[in-house]
């Protein structure tokens, strides 16, 4: 299931805004600049797919958006909880960084968390099968995939190539609460 909770910068035990409304999401995000959309999945996609099958699966979804978007590639990342390197993987993204080139993840299966630092609050965003989330470049943000991450998206960058992110050396994200908090709240 989708969700938001905003926080303001400085607390992050209690959220301002909570809600599971699509539009509302959608709207609290549009308004600095990041899109939060459907894409339905595809239910002939089994769970432990390749790339190959994915990327054959949503073509005509990724060309309308790179089309949209400026996007110029784009490829399939996922985890099992089966993977022997997780919790390094999900250790990579949990501090705020920040990209220089637009990026859009598709959720094809399982789910994980953005967080968005914008104007002195920071977004949590629950992103589940079938969303569809941009991170404008140069927003500085982190992603928590949890301690037994099971998902799988398509990342579409602006750039030939996926950028290395830029770490911005601020400790906000030990301040927020993980992936673990919002257990409940997560698809399954």
């Amino acid at each position: 299931m989708s969700f938001l909770h905003v926080y303001h910068e400085a607390d992050g035990e209690q959220p301002i805004l909570s809600t599971h409304e699509g539009e509302r999401i959608a709207a609290e995000l549009a308004a600095h600049g990041v899109r939060f959309d459907r894409c339905e999945p595809h239910p002939e996609l089994v769970p432990d797919a390749d790339q190959k099958s994915v990327l054959t699966a949503y073509a005509e979804e990724i060309e309308r958006l790179k089309r949209e978007g400026g996007f110029v590639v784009a490829d399939v990342i996922g985890l099992r909880p089966d993977h022997p390197d997780k919790a390094s993987l999900r250790q990579e993204f949990l501090d705020e960084h920040r990209y220089s080139e637009d990026e859009m993840h598709v959720f094809v299966r399982g789910g994980c968390l953005f967080y968005l630092h914008l104007n002195q609050r920071v977004y949590v965003i629950g992103c589940a099968a079938g969303d569809l989330i941009s991170v404008p470049a140069d927003t500085p943000h982190w992603f928590d995939m949890g301690p037994e991450p099971n998902f799988t998206a398509i990342r579409l960058f602006a750039a030939s190539e996926a950028q290395a992110a830029r770490m911005t050396g601020s400790d906000i994200a030990s301040r927020f609460p993980r992936y673990e908090a919002f257990s409940g709240e997560q698809a399954a």
